[in-house]
């Protein structure tokens, strides 16, 4: 008993800074959603080329977490957990002459090689918190860690609405009738506001660094499967299925708060600036606080693939609400989803990796690219939006959790190969 006392004692330590790592990269990655507005207004964008923010920032993992997963597995976690964490400093340094040319391809290269950095941690933290325990608990264990995570991306848009946006707005219409001089003055003054936050970014890396240096990790070593060959994770049915799962998950979330403040601000309603339209998206992060702590409770006790039948079920249903209501009751419906939406990757990764033996970190990668739902889906938003009508967008979160219903009744099927 005292010998399993101590082992699990000493989890805790390496727990906390993976921890840690999560909550820099979700504040770093939910920023993004501030960013749009900003830069729309910043590089005078269309609601398609300001959504190209996400396709950046999540093509990344599409293009990297295979290579990211085979470099893992080579080098082992620490090593994973260290590049990601320079990648990413490189990635936010960039803002700084991204900023100072305004050259909108630059924004989006510096948010490519941030976010390659956090493919490379999300690769290597995910597994290895799943691992670095009771197996039986891992659900609870990553609900847990993605509630760390979730108080970064609470604070993201709130400090980033402090930062970038403006108690009043600065209508398209004085904007349109600024001489050419007093415009590029107002633009570079707007473009400019990005390089403090994102150079602070770039040091708190630095220091995460530093201290992985210091100390040392346990490891912690995947099944050896001595007929191991890339192909045939593919036989794996349910690891299939959750690839799909995780783009849907991702591309509906993303695609709800990118364009959420872009939605409160095309309904015009009195007093609510930008500024405060963010705020919506910081109680979407709070309540998926809420919900990944009440979560890391709940799965110990109840069938992860009932709740998550639920979760996306009331996302569903609430979206809905956003689409066939107006004005603050429609913002509420859509912030509301983040309560609901909260537990659905926990319980998604940890179903689709499953029974995997040596092939969890494969498995892992293709989740990870899984996650470039987020940049396919804001960018088909961004398209219905500006051929129609925002509130039509929404019918892609609608279709994505529809799917993730799907996968959730299909995931009570014993996990087996094809």
């Amino acid at each position: 008993m005292n010998r399993s006392k101590s082992k699990a004692s000493g989890l805790i330590v390496p727990l906390l800074i993976v921890m840690s790592l999560m909550f820099f990269w979700n504040m770093s990655r939910n920023i993004n959603d501030i960013l749009i507005p900003h830069l729309k207004r910043a590089c005078q964008l269309s609601d398609l080329e300001s959504s190209l923010v996400q396709s950046a920032f999540f093509g990344a993992y599409f293009l990297l977490a295979l290579p990211a997963g085979q470099y893992i597995q080579r080098k082992g976690y620490r090593a994973g957990m260290i590049a990601g964490l320079l990648l990413a400093c490189i990635g936010a340094a960039m803002f700084y002459p991204a900023a100072e040319t305004r050259y909108y391809p630059m924004f989006l290269m510096a948010l490519f090689i941030m976010a390659a950095g956090f493919t490379f941690l999300e690769v290597t933290a995910t597994p290895y918190i799943s691992k670095l325990g009771d197996p039986d608990a891992a659900s609870s264990r990553l609900s847990l860690s993605a509630a760390v995570g979730s108080v970064g991306a609470t604070l993201a848009p709130y400090i980033g609405s402090l930062l970038l946006l403006h108690e009043e707005d600065t209508p398209q219409s004085v904007i349109d009738a600024m001489s050419p001089e007093r415009l590029a003055d107002f633009l570079k003054s707007e473009a400019d506001l990005v390089k403090s936050p994102y150079l602070t970014l770039a040091a708190l890396f630095l220091i995460m660094v530093f201290i992985l240096s210091l100390i040392k990790l346990p490891t912690v070593k995947d099944e050896q499967d001595e007929g191991y060959a890339f192909r045939k994770i593919f036989q794996f049915r349910h690891t299939m299925l959750g690839i799909l799962a995780v783009f849907c998950y991702v591309g509906a979330e993303v695609g709800i708060v990118s364009f959420m403040i872009r939605y409160a601000s095309s309904m015009q309603l009195p007093g609510l600036t930008e500024q405060k339209a963010a705020l919506f998206i910081t109680v979407f992060m709070a309540l998926v606080l809420v919900g990944r702590l009440a979560g890391s409770l709940i799965l110990n006790k109840y069938k992860p693939s009932r709740m998550l039948i639920i979760s996306a079920s009331g996302a569903l249903v609430l979206v809905m609400a956003a689409m066939l209501t107006t004005g603050y009751v429609s913002l509420w419906a859509l912030a509301l989803v983040g309560l609901f939406t909260s537990i659905m990757y926990p319980i998604i990764f940890t179903i689709s990796i499953l029974d995997l033996g040596g092939y969890t970190k494969t498995a892992s990668s293709l989740l990870i690219m899984g996650i470039v739902g987020g940049a396919i889906v804001p960018p088909v938003m961004g398209q219905i939006s500006d051929q129609s009508d925002i509130r039509f967008s929404f019918v892609m979160p609608v279709l994505c959790y529809a799917y993730v219903i799907f996968f959730a009744l299909r995931s009570h099927v014993r996990p087996k190969s094809f």
